[in-house]
């Protein structure tokens, strides 16, 4: 029954579903509530709902992960032998009752918490999501770029669900006030989505370079993926290329509406950038650069990883940053 259970937890990535949940809440509590224009102001959106919104996107995730173990049974038994669960350690009928009891319960939730606010329309979020990673594993997975984009995409869906849920609440509740000040919530939903951007360019990264580590068992199936198609070379140049673009925009934000927007400067955001994000990212474009094997782009996928969890964290540096600094 123990085992049982590791194979489940380790089949739906549950390391993985902390962190989505972790963001998630890191959104609301670290970013969103300190960033309130008053005190008098609170988060709309209520506990129990968003403790629902955080489980409907972490079963979303993990039938996710169980479909894409199920369809990649073949393939991983040469990438990853050692790690291969679906049809080893759990039956593949039981992996697709497990992925579709997740997806009812997690789209169910969704429907539920679209129509508590009044919007329906969000509905179609959660049914996309499970659409998106559906055929991800069937089919996009195998095309170039495109399974690459939807799973870039749908991570940087997971910190912008708690914007679309709240921003809509906080209008109908403080939307005559801001108006009457000449203000808005735009800006809380602009740091939200700094934080959604970073996390779809960094995944896009760390997709790209899974599929470099995965190169062998991709190709024996016919897989249609960037290092197959472009060659190691460009696709190593491709990678070098979006760390490029992160960095420039790292540091373009820190400059422009960071660091110098308030007083005194703030120091601890550029030292946090340095130390955490800018001098980690030089590091995994010489080791993208020197890779050479699997173990090399596994590294690379570590480094990366590394970077997507500091660039969360910095919700708390903003959270010090408005309590205790500005």
């Amino acid at each position: 029954m123990i085992r049982q259970l590791r194979s489940i937890l380790r089949l739906i990535r549950f390391p993985n579903l902390v962190i989505i949940a972790a963001t998630q809440y890191a959104m609301r509590y670290l970013l969103m509530e300190p960033l309130l224009p008053s005190q008098t102001f609170s988060l709309q959106f209520g506990e129990v709902q968003f403790g629902l919104l955080v489980l409907s996107t972490i079963f979303i995730a993990a039938a996710g992960y169980i479909i894409n173990d199920y369809f990649d049974t073949q393939s991983d038994m040469i990438n990853k032998p050692a790690r291969v669960v679906v049809g080893v350690r759990i039956s593949r009928r039981v992996a697709m009752t497990l992925h579709a009891l997740l997806n009812i319960i997690g789209v169910g939730l969704g429907v539920y918490l679209a129509f508590y606010v009044e919007i329906p329309s969000l509905s179609f979020v959660f049914v996309l999501a499970t659409g998106l990673l559906w055929f991800y594993s069937t089919s996009y997975k195998r095309q170039f770029l495109v399974g690459n984009l939807s799973v870039a995409f749908l991570t940087g869906l997971v910190p912008l669900m708690v914007v679309l849920f709240e921003i809509p609440l906080l209008n109908r509740e403080y939307g005559q006030v801001m108006l009457r000040n000449e203000a808005s919530f735009n800006y809380i939903f602009a740091w939200v989505a700094g934080f959604s951007f970073f996390a779809f360019l960094t995944t896009l990264i760390r997709e790209v370079i899974k599929d470099a580590e995965d190169f062998e068992g991709d190709m024996a199936y016919g897989m249609k993926t960037v290092p197959i198609l472009l060659g190691t070379f460009w696709t190593k140049f491709a990678v070098v290329g979006m760390i490029l673009v992160t960095l420039c925009l790292l540091v373009f934000l820190l400059l422009k509406y960071i660091m110098f927007s308030v007083e005194p400067a703030d120091y601890f955001s550029m030292i946090y950038f340095l130390i955490f994000l800018v001098i980690p990212l030089i590091m995994l474009m010489i080791q993208v650069i020197t890779a050479k094997d699997k173990r090399g782009y596994r590294r690379a996928s570590t480094l990366i990883k590394m970077v997507m969890l500091t660039g969360i964290l910095y919700s708390g540096v903003v959270f010090y940053l408005v309590n205790f600094k500005y």
